[in-house]
């Protein structure tokens, strides 16, 4: 006999799931009985969230093509690991291998067929709703009966969705962590892109691009000489030796800010003969057009954005710095170059 009827246009809401809870690794967790899946399997990123040590647990998975309804599935490894369905009268465990799907978006166990078939599982479609395990007709399991309804108005404010996202950026995070600085390497590099720095005028240089260190008392030498051992220890700044030949030095000057020091190349003379970079801007509305496939838009800032920048041989000399304790090259572009943000 048909249930209740539900309004014209709403017959999708009369619908139940058949999704009940487990235990994996003592662990709650949902689980959806699907006859129709072949095969028993668990999204890459809400095992994640259920089980954080599922690398400990995991068997190799032969080459093989796993598809659902709408696209094609990858299986990334097995899953060897116990669930079990709690009962008042005495919970049933099973032995499990569950396939971890790279893409799949489930935010529930998908228990399919092969356990079904294994364990003989039954499900029971009529007024009292419910599932069975094994040979015991009697020992009945219960479904949570989430309704379409529920689903449907509740999947605007899953915060799996919001779990799913955090694990896929952690990936791609980690994947990319040479990109990021760390305590030992605090500074990244741009390789194979090495910045030229050509003058407009030949050797030998005018005097002007030669000057002295600028006076400094003892509160600036101080600070001076703590800013240039910090940018020797970060493979910034290199000492040149006493036999060096020197044809371009650049004072600098410390400034201050909220007793908080920083040191400033003074290279208006070099910017003054550098020939500068020119090529096409992108057009703003351009780079949005580039956006509107997007899925997700990060902005990412540069850690002392400059610092990242290599030099060649030559931009190196002509990035010498005088203190009132000696002349020392840049290896990678400082701030306050002419052509600096261009790159």
């Amino acid at each position: 006999m048909c249930k209740t009827k539900a309004a014209r246009g709403k017959g999708y809401t009369s619908g139940e799931s058949c999704i009940t809870l487990i235990l994996i690794n003592d662990v709650e967790s949902k689980v959806n009985l699907d006859t129709e899946a072949f095969c028993t399997c668990i999204g890459k990123y809400y095992v994640k969230v259920i089980l954080p040590e599922w690398r400990n647990h995991l068997l190799p998975i032969e080459s093989v093509q796993f598809s659902s309804a709408s696209n094609n599935m990858y299986p990334l490894c097995i899953l060897d690991t116990n669930i079990v369905f709690p009962h008042p009268s005495g919970s049933m465990r099973m032995k499990t291998e569950i396939v971890v799907i790279d893409n799949c978006t489930s935010q529930h166990i998908i228990l399919g067929n092969d356990h079904f078939s294994i364990y003989g599982i039954e499900i029971n479609n009529h007024k009292d709703r419910d599932f069975k395990i094994g040979e015991n007709k009697r020992q009945k399991f219960t479904f949570s009966n989430m309704h379409a309804q529920t689903l449907v108005v509740s999947s605007n404010k899953d915060s799996y969705r919001k779990a799913f996202i955090e694990n896929e950026l952690i990936d791609v995070l980690y994947t990319n962590k040479i990109a990021f600085s760390s305590d030992n390497e605090p500074l990244g590099a741009i390789k194979g892109h090495e910045v030229y720095i050509t003058l407009n005028i030949d050797r030998p240089y005018t005097p002007v691009l030669k000057r002295p260190a600028h006076p400094a008392g003892p509160r600036a030498r101080e600070a001076l000489e703590k800013h240039t051992k910090e940018l020797i220890q970060l493979d910034l700044l290199s000492n040149v030796g006493h036999n060096e030949e020197v044809e371009v030095t650049t004072p600098v000057i410390t400034a201050w800010h909220h007793d908080k020091s920083k040191m400033i190349g003074n290279f208006g003379a070099l910017n003054t003969y550098t020939v500068p970079d020119r090529y096409p801007i992108p057009r703003i509305q351009e780079i949005l057009t580039q956006f509107s496939k997007a899925r997700y838009i990060t902005s990412m800032n540069a850690l002392k954005g400059f610092y990242q920048i290599f030099l060649t041989p030559k931009g190196k000399k002509l990035l010498r710095i005088i203190t009132h304790y000696g002349i020392y090259e840049y290896l990678k572009m400082p701030f306050g170059i002419k052509n600096a943000s261009s790159h």
